[in-house]
């Protein structure tokens, strides 16, 4: 399978600048995108769509920057994208939703039940139901029985195409994801906001106070936040010669991995 790494929403938080690490997976059958970024009906409508999450982050807000745009630049058609594998609906993943209003979205069952089904108050606050009521087509998930790469439960998505795979990563939100796909180089693991930083893996560079900040603010878990550091971490210093890890918003691990081609 190719792999088109899109970035779809540069934002910049106090301090520091990130990105929107975007998949877009040539399949034998159709298009499929892991995560969608901010879409064009955000950056109409960013108030009711974004929330006031958007004063702190600070997105850009280009058009030119969504899935949408970056889709028919590479030559195809937005109907072409028929799946679109969410790690988590937190609205900077969720908003180009509605730029395929077609595409079959898939998501831990988890996260459909504190998104869109029975949220707590703070889930209600947190995300923002605008960006799907255009009538988004869950496909739902239990990632449950498998294990991948030390990671008690994982999804085969052969639905779609082999060699995704949907991994349960709950912390940040209460059914946060990591997606993995296998290329032809070997395994990337798009780990969604397990982490933040690329510090939180090599031990060598410093997180931003700003984004350990954020991250023990939203935070649905803390205590499994930090345990899936750490198992990060322990995966990432394996050293595993088949396996990639990059995950939503560090910029740098973005433009490595799109380097590489």
């Amino acid at each position: 399978m190719k792999i088109h790494h899109l970035n779809c929403g540069t934002m910049h938080p106090p301090g520091t600048h990130l990105v929107c690490h975007v998949l877009l997976i040539e399949t034998a059958g159709s298009l499929v995108l892991v995560d969608s970024g901010y879409g064009l009906k955000d950056i109409a409508d960013p108030r009711r769509r974004v929330g006031p999450a958007r004063r702190f982050v600070r997105p850009v807000f280009d058009a030119e920057e969504t899935a949408a745009r970056q889709v028919e630049k590479l030559g195809f058609k937005r109907a072409d994208v028929r799946h679109i594998v969410l790690t988590h609906f937190d609205s900077d993943h969720i908003g180009g939703l509605a730029d395929f209003p077609d595409a079959q979205v898939h998501v831990t069952a988890d996260e459909a039940r504190g998104a869109v089904h029975s949220p707590t108050w703070r889930e209600r606050i947190r995300y923002q139901r605008p960006q799907w009521e255009h009538g988004v087509k869950l496909v739902e998930h239990r990632p449950d029985g498998e294990h991948w790469r030390g990671f008690a439960a994982a999804r085969e998505l052969d639905a779609i195409a082999p060699g995704i795979a949907l991994i349960a990563l709950p912390g940040h939100t209460r059914g946060h994801a990591a997606v993995a796909v296998d290329t032809s180089d070997g395994w990337l693991l798009h780990t969604g906001d397990a982490f933040y930083h690329r510090g939180i893996l090599d031990r060598r560079h410093q997180v931003p106070y700003a984004l350990r900040s954020m991250e023990t603010l939203v935070a649905f878990d803390l205590k499994k936040v930090r345990a899936n550091h750490a198992r990060l971490a322990e995966l990432y210093r394996r050293g595993e010669p088949d396996l990639v890890i990059v995950n939503a918003h560090d910029p740098v691990l973005f433009e490595q991995v799109r380097a590489r081609g």
